[in-house]
């Protein structure tokens, strides 16, 4: 399969995030751009900056940093496999995302580390006997905020 290539020559970044598939739609591309969160050659963009083959891009999306040479230029959304051809992931960026990978899936399910589950009905009466209980007031009965004695 061949890359689709444009033929102006221009595509916006935007247009060509949503084409590559980084994204799902154009106006997400956009607000993750203007949040700062893609980078083009090292440095911040804005949505309408125009993409050149051989530029580098750095996208984050959650915890991960994607490092991606431009291959391709492309102002139409193909399919899956079209769009892979569109870039190229960094050796070092790609062996950094199979690491994360790994780690999340070797760190432990947080549910586990509850010891217990809801409430029963039991603990329920208890803890709202504890809140309905009379209180101890043995510095005044009072609150103040002046320093009178």
């Amino acid at each position: 399969m061949a890359a689709p290539k444009d033929t102006s020559g221009k595509v916006r970044l935007d247009k060509w995030l949503w084409a590559a598939r980084f994204y799902k739609t154009r106006g997400l591309s956009s607000e993750e751009i203007d949040k700062g969160r893609v980078q083009v050659n090292g440095q911040q963009a804005k949505p309408a900056k125009e993409v050149k083959i051989g530029d580098t891009l750095e996208i984050r999306n959650g915890p991960v940093l994607r490092t991606v040479v431009v291959r391709a230029l492309s102002g139409v959304r193909g399919p899956a496999p079209v769009a892979a051809l569109l870039f190229e992931e960094t050796p070092d960026s790609l062996a950094q995302r199979l690491a994360q990978a790994e780690s999340r899936k070797l760190a432990p399910e947080p549910a586990l580390a509850l010891q217990q589950g809801r409430p029963t009905k039991r603990d329920r009466r208890d803890m709202q006997a504890l809140r309905e209980a009379p209180r101890p007031r043995d510095w005044g009965d009072r609150w103040s905020a002046s320093l009178d004695d």
